[in-house]
């Protein structure tokens, strides 16, 4: 017998009913698997060659004696470390599997470093043992400049390390005829694994993004494939539609968006709560443009029913003998109250490979849907163009453009006056992750989505320029954006350059204020001072009542967006 919540009948709401009667209508199940650019815009461009997701499964299944050998040779060479270096799509996936799994006995530690901000890359820096590190350089474009800036970093830390074996120590993971690939060759990179180059970044995971520091995490990578090649022989089904595991969440999706509920929550069991990390580069890049999109919601502390719109539609990953009691009492109560809630069960954690397939599957369905192209990232470049000029900037006056000048309560205030049914708000926070700030950022989102009944997002700078910019720029603007800053000190330099990490990182947070006021979203900035977690407390008091008998500061919850290694 089933325990927990019943499972939910979201995919018979009348609406949805209709989109899976329009998708059988346009045989846009059939017309994706033969690659039909049409299902989602007249011009192939960015269409016909991004669609290598469907069918990459069997080229890593192939490759899969490849991956095993390079593995135990990693092992061989008492390898203690595994840092990947990479950005996006690049990163969001081994990020969720390394949570996820950790690292199997003997196998060594994984760091996803995705930062410019120099505490956070001064933490890998000083943790591992540069001789006994392997180190990954992931990047689809080859040139990604937060991905080369690290690279120059950890180059010159091996060079400096007694008993280093210079480039043996590196490999690269790049799409062919990329700047990366010459410079694996100049330098003598160990390995250069070439991906197949028709998957963007955000769809790479179940490619050589996903699977190389899945193998090295000495995770069963034939159990991974196999659950994900299960999941597309599903999807492959055509009658009828509700069947179809992927085309059932994307007609869900893109039904809920057209009926006001764009903010989709993710509930994940415990296990699984890295998961949202990779769902919202997925669906924020894919789907946010043109004035549409879903909002991806994921590791936001629960609350009672009452305090979550109308604007909500809820997705529960559910992993059974996880520890599911307090979660499944929450889901209980907000389906009673009315909100829809679609419930999808996972056995063990295996069955993350066919989730990612599915959920793939489904944003590419969600893009028909909306009449959007979920390939494409349009208003990606514009921050990197923004963050360009600003470099200009310094190197000419030798100094970054001035910021205006504002208390965190004057900001935070001032940001908050704007808020408004069906709004969201949006913590880009540009400092190093620890579990008190962990705390205080979820404390924080807590108190905003009670005082103002405010869907809350939560994303670290630079990496979420890779993952929400998109949507935060050319999605519907119903968004309230709110930059936490540190103080970059002390900084770290960029070897070959002329500006430090801390100014990276700060030219990419003006860069990305100056986009979205460009495009008239609501925007404030807060400088974190010496102390950013205490900052952050203070603004979590400022929304925290405290006459007798209210509502007490909320406790801290285990953090969602983990980055300390696992064994």
């Amino acid at each position: 017998m089933r325990t927990g919540p019943r499972k939910p009948q979201l995919l018979d709401n009348d609406n949805i009913s209709q989109t899976l009667d329009d998708l059988a209508n346009s045989h846009a199940i059939e017309r994706l698997w033969t690659r039909d650019h049409t299902l989602w815009k007249s011009d192939p461009t960015e269409i016909e060659n991004r669609l290598g997701w469907l069918t990459v499964l069997d080229h890593m299944h192939d490759g899969l004696a490849d991956l095993r050998s390079f593995t135990q040779a990693a092992r061989e060479a008492s390898t203690t470390d595994v840092v990947l270096l990479g950005m996006g799509g690049s990163s969001l996936g081994p990020e969720v599997l390394r949570c996820t799994f950790g690292s199997s006995k003997g196998f060594p530690r994984l760091w996803v470093l995705d930062s410019t901000v120099p505490g956070w890359v001064r933490h890998v820096t000083t943790t591992i043992h540069p001789a006994r590190t392997l180190f990954l350089v992931a990047s689809k474009s080859g040139g990604t400049i937060e991905v080369m800036s690290l690279f120059a970093h950890f180059w010159e830390i091996v060079r400096q390390t007694k008993g280093n074996r210079g480039g043996a120590q590196f490999v690269a993971i790049t799409d062919p005829g990329t700047g990366l690939e010459q410079l694996a060759r100049e330098r003598g990179f160990w390995r250069t694994f070439i991906n197949p180059p028709d998957i963007g970044g955000r769809y790479s995971v179940l490619s050589y993004f996903g699977l190389i520091p899945a193998a090295l995490l000495g995770l069963d990578i034939d159990k991974l494939l196999t659950r994900a090649l299960a999941m597309r022989e599903a999807c492959r089904k055509t009658s009828p539609v509700k069947d179809n595991p992927g085309a059932a969440l994307g007609a869900m999706m893109g039904t809920m968006v057209q009926a006001g509920r764009d903010k989709l929550t993710l509930i994940t069991s415990p296990s699984m709560s890295s998961f949202g990390l990779w769902v919202e580069q997925l669906l924020a890049e894919s789907t946010g443009k043109e004035g549409t999109g879903l909002v991806p919601i994921a590791g936001e502390p629960l609350a009672a029913p009452k305090f979550y719109g109308t604007d909500r539609v809820f997705v529960h990953l559910r992993l059974k003998g996880d520890r599911n009691t307090s979660l499944d009492r929450s889901v209980t109560a907000l389906q009673r109250a009315g909100h829809p809630v679609l419930r999808l069960d996972l056995a063990d954690r295996y069955d993350l490979g066919g989730e990612f397939f599915r959920w793939e599957f489904a944003t590419a369905i969600a893009g028909h849907i909306l009449g959007i192209h979920p390939f494409d990232q349009p208003n990606v470049q514009e921050s990197k163009d923004n963050t360009g000029r600003v470099l200009k900037e310094v190197e000419i006056k030798g100094n970054l453009p001035p910021l205006p000048a504002s208390t965190p309560k004057q900001a935070l205030t001032q940001l908050l006056e704007q808020a408004a049914p069906n709004r969201y708000l949006s913590i880009l926070a540009y400092t190093t992750p620890s579990p008190q700030m962990e705390a205080a950022l979820r404390a924080l989102r807590k108190a905003i989505m009670v005082r103002h009944h405010l869907a809350t997002t939560a994303g670290y700078g630079p990496r979420y320029l890779h993952s929400t910019g998109q949507l935060h720029k050319g999605g519907p603007n119903s968004g309230l954006f709110l930059e936490l800053i540190d103080t970059m000190k002390p900084d770290l330099p960029v070897p070959g350059k002329f500006y430090t990490f801390g100014t990276l990182a700060q030219a990419q947070a003006i860069g990305d204020l100056q986009s979205l006021q460009s495009h008239h979203r609501p925007a404030s900035h807060i400088t974190l001072g010496r102390d950013p977690v205490s900052t952050v407390r203070s603004l979590v008091a400022l929304l925290t009542p405290t006459k007798a008998g209210s509502r007490k500061p909320v406790a801290k919850k285990r953090p969602t967006l983990k980055h300390r290694a696992h064994r």
